[in-house]
Formats: C-alpha cells, sequence, structure tokens
C-alpha cells in the first residue's frame, strides 16, 4: 500500500488529535494513529477508549488499506521537515516506509485490527449550531470545571438542552459558571454532562467562525461533526448538583469596574497574598474601591485603590483573587457589573451588556476575612 500527502497539511490534521493520547496508557496500541485510506482519502484516528477524535486529509492513492503508525515519532519528525510531499510505503507486515525530498526514514507499524472499536452512533438525537457558539460555551464554562475525581459530576459541563436554546453550566462547588444561547434550538428538553477533556480538544480542533457544526448525543455518548472532523466522547454518569439552589435571588449592591483595570489590580495585589488562599479583600465604599491582601506568615502585603461606581452599602468582601481573574478573563465587553448583599453570600459577576442571544452569569463565593 503506497500514498501520497502533503507533510505540512498532515502534521496541521494530526496535531488536532494528538491531544486525545495519553501519555501513559494501559494498551501500547493506544499510543497510535489508526490510518485508514479509501481512494483519495486519508482517516487519521485517534483514542484513549473514552475520547475518539478523527481528521480526514487529502492524499494521492491508487489502493485502500489501514494501519497503526506511532504517534509520537510520527509527529516529531514531521515538525522538523519543511512544507513537502511525503511517500508513505507500507508493506504487508506494517513496517512504513517515509519518503521525503532528501530522505527516507523506517517506522514500524501495528495491524489496524487490534485498534479500539469507536462507539455507534445509534439512537441519537441531533442538532446543529455553529462553531463560533459551541466554541464561545466551552470557552465561558471550562475553566469552572472541578479537578477532583471523587466528585465526578462536577468534572465536566453540564449541558442542558430545550426548544428555547442550550446551557452550559461548570461548577467546582467555589465558583459556577451559567451560560445561555437562544440562537441554538434542540429537538427536545434534554441534559447530559460532558467531560473536560474531550471538550478542551474540541475548541481547538474547531475554528470560531460560523461554519455548522452537529452535535448528537444518545444515553452514553456524544458526537461532534465539522465538516472532515469528528469526535466521540464518553458522558459522564452522575448526577448534577441542583445548582440553581445556589444563585442568590437577590443581590442588592452593585459595583460596577473597568474589566481590564480590576484584573490588573487583583493581578498586583494577589503577588503579596496568602498562596493557599489566594484570599484579596474588597473594601467598596462611595466610589472607590481597596483591595488588599497580605501574608502574615511571610509578612508581606498589597494595597490598591482603583475608581468605581456603586450603589449599596458600604461593605467589606474577601475572594480568591485567583478565580476572580480567571473569570473576568472568560467575560467580555470593557465593564463588569459584580451585584453584592453580605460579606457571606456569593458575588455575581455580569457583562454591563449582554449581546441579543447570549447571556453569561458568573458566581463566586466569599471567602471568610482576615481580621
Amino acid at each position: 500500500m503506497k500514498f501520497l500527502v502533503n507533510s505540512a497539511t498532515l502534521l496541521r490534521q494530526l496535531q488536532h488529535i494528538s491531544g486525545v493520547i495519553n501519555a501513559n496508557t494501559v494498551l501500547p496500541i493506544l499510543e497510535d494513529f489508526l490510518f485508514e485510506i479509501n481512494k483519495n482519502q486519508l482517516t487519521v484516528v485517534a483514542t484513549d477508549l473514552e475520547t475518539v477524535m478523527r481528521v480526514q486529509v487529502d492524499i494521492d492513492a491508487k489502493e485502500s488499506g489501514r494501519v497503526c503508525i506511532p504517534a509520537k515519532i510520527l509527529i516529531d519528525s514531521l515538525k522538523n521537515l519543511s512544507d513537502q510531499p511525503l511517500t508513505f510505503n507500507i508493506d504487508k507486515n506494517f513496517g512504513i516506509e517515509i519518503t521525503s525530498d532528501n530522505g527516507k526514514y523506517k517506522v514500524m507499524g501495528e495491524n489496524p485490527d487490534n485498534f479500539p472499536k469507536e462507539p455507534v452512533a445509534d439512537d441519537t438525537t441531533s442538532f446543529t449550531t455553529t462553531a463560533n457558539a459551541l466554541v464561545t460555551a466551552i470557552n465561558k464554562t471550562l475553566f469552572a470545571t472541578s479537578t477532583d475525581d471523587l466528585r465526578p459530576a462536577m468534572t465536566g459541563v453540564f449541558f442542558e438542552l430545550d426548544k428555547k436554546g442550550m446551557q452550559c453550566v461548570a461548577t467546582d462547588a467555589h465558583r459556577l459558571v451559567r451560560y445561555k444561547r437562544t440562537d441554538v434550538k434542540c429537538p427536545k428538553s434534554d441534559s447530559f454532562i460532558v467531560p473536560r477533556k474531550p471538550l478542551s480538544l474540541l475548541k481547538a480542533a474547531i475554528p470560531d467562525s460560523n461554519d455548522e457544526i452537529t452535535i448528537s448525543y444518545n444515553s452514553n455518548h456524544l458526537f461532534v461533526k465539522h465538516g472532515g472532523t469528528q469526535m466521540s466522547c464518553r458522558l459522564i454518569d452522575a448526577r448534577f448538583p441542583d445548582y440553581k439552589v445556589v444563585i442568590p435571588a437577590e443581590n442588592p449592591y452593585t459595583l460596577t469596574v473597568d474589566r481590564n483595570e480590576f484584573q490588573s489590580a487583583l493581578r498586583r495585589v494577589n503577588v503579596f497574598s496568602n498562596k493557599s488562599t489566594n484570599q484579596v479583600a474588597l473594601n467598596i465604599s462611595g466610589s472607590e474601591l481597596q483591595l488588599a491582601s497580605q501574608d502574615i506568615d511571610f509578612s508581606q502585603e498589597g494595597n490598591e485603590r482603583m475608581k468605581c461606581q456603586y450603589d449599596g452599602e458600604d461593605i467589606m468582601i474577601a475572594f480568591n483573587a485567583k478565580f476572580l481573574i480567571e473569570m473576568l478573563g472568560a467575560l467580555e465587553g470593557k465593564e463588569v457589573i459584580v451585584s453584592l448583599s453580605t460579606p457571606t453570600k456569593a458575588g455575581i459577576l455580569r457583562p454591563t451588556a449582554q449581546t441579543d442571544n447570549e447571556e453569561v452569569l458568573m458566581l463566586v463565593m466569599p471567602l471568610m476575612l482576615n481580621q
């Protein structure tokens, strides 16, 4: 079996799916890409048993066939080759010879029959959205997922679907993000939890454009298709916490600040905070916001003041600065509104202007003030 492919095109597509492959796998075959050649189309598949990604590349080939090629050595060699055509020759024992303009490279492949089978997309419900809508939903929520495997439901993003739109929720018990889209129409009311890793791979693999994306799901798996790129992953089989009870019905005090200035001030003051809590106290009165942090163990402290618009009683409340910095980074617009009530109740962040078909709400739990 023999085929011709452009080195830069192949490398670009392989990099989209190489993140699926784990460094320490239980099965050696999981360290390989599965190459499937059919006429002038090459399909490359990567899997870690939970997530499967496939991409398509145009090639010149006279026959069909399949082979597994070690991923790391293939990507490392392509990175060091200039943009040029490559010829792949595969013998009946799965030996692979790659010929470039100025060299020949040999690597031993594996039997493709040993490559794990993909989940079958049967009994699925499907809907379409734009690549931009999905990428934005992932960017706004993924950072707030938990890394605690003892609480599996929180390690992914919770998708709630109905005929009015799509809602994505992520929480790690310290903060929560809810992102709504009303320009996505789903056939019925449903919900599922998608793990962090496939979503992270997906946002890197699909363009932030208005291209159409098809999302399908059944009781166990999610399937996403964009052009020649496809992904499937196992859904998290757990019950997502009732997040609605956490969101305060009323936070009467409103603080309006310049998003970039607030984020920069938090970064500077956080340098001097306790590294285990990242605690920064916000003291708000009138049109002035004071930020203060300290680390008693190292006798260090940071203080800054900035202008703000504030409607409410004077308040002093503390938050994890790292969380606030991440949340401000995921919000858009020049200004942000922080809704507060008491020093022990959650704060809510929103952009001052929301677009017509999307709405984002971010909640962060306060820390106990250092007295």
